[in-house]
């Protein structure tokens, strides 16, 4: 006779590993600040100079990233990082939906006859330096913040994902306007990416983010609907 199968739910990791996981969302955070705040000083100083509304919407957007950042290092400054996390959770929601507003409003002004951009080589090589960055970084604070079950740290995770694909879409944006002259290709494909903003600021409000401990096998690891609602103790 067989017993019935119960479900087996992951241990959360040990004090000793948490302070571990803590300490590298907190350094993570701080490459991600660090990061933004460059790529915010060169996209949006480029944007100017090539009269760029794509370029300088990428350079606020990493300011963006930056209050993000700024949110997630808040939390787990204090004693009690999860007593931090609902407010440090809507902090990361206002900043999606700021992005997902200004992408927005930017973008019908460039597709009802905005000012063309010229050619910008250093924002071709900044767009393709944060496509290559931004994914590994992602990654490892997706990682650590799923381990640690932390909404926030995977949240801001989704954030830096974001940047990555504003990175592609600037990128093919900023190449097709000057091999090809297409200034529709860049507001349409941010029009995207602004949807894309909405919903995760949305889930990040909600708390709908993969929050519960990952287990050992990195195969078995749970999805992006798979987290706890925002009231209940991860």
């Amino acid at each position: 006779m067989s017993l019935p199968l119960l479900p087996v739910t992951p241990a959360r990791p040990n004090p000793a590993r948490r302070t571990v996981l803590a300490r590298r969302i907190r350094l993570l955070v701080a490459a991600t600040i660090g990061y933004n705040l460059i790529e915010a000083v060169v996209a949006i100083s480029a944007g100017a100079a090539a009269d760029s509304t794509a370029l300088i919407g990428f350079g606020l957007d990493s300011i963006i990233e930056v209050s993000s950042a700024a949110a997630v290092a808040w939390q787990f400054a204090g004693h009690d990082p999860e007593a931090r996390e609902k407010t440090a959770l809507r902090i990361i929601a206002i900043s999606f939906f700021a992005l997902a507003a200004y992408i927005s409003v930017e973008s019908a002004r460039a597709l009802l006859g905005g000012s063309e951009a010229a050619h910008s080589t250093i924002g071709l090589m900044l767009a393709a330096l944060s496509l290559a960055f931004m994914p590994g970084l992602s990654y490892a604070q997706r990682r650590a913040g799923r381990e640690l079950g932390s909404r926030t740290a995977v949240a801001d995770s989704k954030q830096t994902l974001l940047c990555t694909y504003l990175s592609a879409v600037l990128l093919v944006g900023l190449g097709l306007n000057s091999v090809l002259g297409w200034n529709w290709a860049d507001p349409i494909a941010a029009l995207v990416i602004a949807a894309v903003a909405l919903k995760e600021g949305r889930d990040a409000w909600r708390g709908e983010t993969c929050c519960a401990p990952a287990p050992t096998d990195e195969a078995s690891a749970c999805t992006d609907r798979c987290c706890t609602p925002a009231n209940q103790t991860t």
